[in-house]
């Protein structure tokens, strides 16, 4: 098997590695209108560039995507549902529909190559032995990961808040050692990474963009009253109690409007 005009193309390079994954970044859009030069040409500017994953399997880890991520896959690759048996779809099942998440998620397995969707979000690769071995993503953020890696959903504490406060009640916990790749609003090098020992964290907004799963995680009002928390505009803030590390990003991931996998803005 060769690929040409891929990896080897002058206007790619690769911004990223970890286990199965690279990340490669189209230097230049050159697939563009006459009308859209010019937007073209700032957006690459100001680092809003066309990103792949390309999963490299030679047999022995496969990977997870989610739904409807897979562009192309050449070599010796099947894909499967990932699903064991009725109780596991039941599950899978109830987990998609409380995180937002696609509820099955396909698995690719064999020796070859499995190349994603081009997005103009950044790509994390994240390993949760790096949080404490389990780590919980904000909504709508994953994208890829290894086989070894487990899922599940886990509930917010004090439900009723986190419905005031707009957030949802669910959330994907990652654990296990491998890759994950998570699409983010920001790159790595913009990331801030808190560690917390037995202390707390407050967060007035969407801004989370992965934890470590022992994090007590709820939504409070930022006074101790109703009356406080108006009087300091702050009104409800996400709060993490315990040890363990938060990644937060300077901007909320769910303000951030660019759809995967679509190239557009």
């Amino acid at each position: 098997m060769k690929i040409y005009n891929f990896l080897d193309n002058d206007d790619v390079q690769v911004v990223a590695r970890q286990g199965v994954f690279q990340v490669i970044e189209w230097k230049r859009d050159l697939s563009v209108s006459y009308g859209g030069a010019t937007a073209a040409y700032f957006a690459s500017e100001m680092n809003v560039r066309r990103r792949q994953v390309v999963c490299t399997l030679d047999g022995r880890m496969g990977v997870t995507l989610q739904a409807g991520a897979m562009q192309w896959t050449v070599g010796h690759i099947e894909s499967t549902t990932g699903v064991k048996g009725v109780g596991d779809l039941i599950g899978k099942m109830a987990r998609g529909a409380v995180t937002k998440e696609s509820a099955i998620k396909p698995e690719y397995v064999g020796a070859g190559v499995v190349v994603l969707e081009p997005t103009y979000r950044h790509i994390l690769l994240l390993d949760p032995m790096h949080l404490g071995g389990s780590m919980t993503v904000n909504d709508g953020l994953f994208y890829a990961c290894e086989s070894s890696i487990q899922q599940k959903a886990v509930m917010v504490s004090r439900p009723s808040a986190m419905v005031a406060g707009g957030e949802g009640l669910f959330n994907l916990a990652l654990s296990g050692q491998g890759a994950v790749a998570l699409e983010s609003p920001v790159p790595a090098s913009e990331l801030v990474t808190i560690d917390l020992e037995n202390e707390e964290l407050k967060v007035d907004g969407n801004f989370a963009i992965a934890w470590t799963s022992s994090l007590q995680f709820t939504v409070e009002r930022s006074g101790k009253t109703l009356i406080g928390s108006a009087v300091n505009g702050e009104g409800l803030v996400n709060v993490y109690r315990g040890s363990g590390r938060v990644l937060l990003a300077p901007v909320a991931a769910s303000t951030f409007n660019i759809n995967a996998g679509t190239g557009s803005v």
